[in-house]
């Protein structure tokens, strides 16, 4: 479970990226705060917590105003998401 955990605190990272890149969107990267806060302080089941977070990603990636590399960002943590839920099934 400790590997768990270490990936999601380096998804947060990269969450952690966006939130401070100015250049994204300020609904954006309030999204990604939202997902990195839903992570790590929920009460729910790991699982729930990741998809929750994958839903709240894909909307943001959807967003017409993300640039590109902040989309791209986006698609990357959401593929190392759908690993971790897969590693934790």
């Amino acid at each position: 479970m400790s590997d768990v955990n270490e990936e999601l605190e380096r998804v947060c990272e990269k969450m952690e990226n966006i939130m401070e890149d100015n250049s994204i969107p300020r609904n954006i990267r309030k999204g990604a705060e939202e997902c990195t806060e839903l992570l790590l302080e929920s009460d729910d089941e790991l699982d729930v917590r990741i998809a929750s977070s994958i839903f709240k990603l894909e909307e943001l990636a959807d967003d017409p105003n993300i640039p590109l590399h902040g989309r791209t960002l986006v698609w990357n943590i959401i593929s190392e998401l759908e690993s971790i839920k897969e590693k934790s099934s």
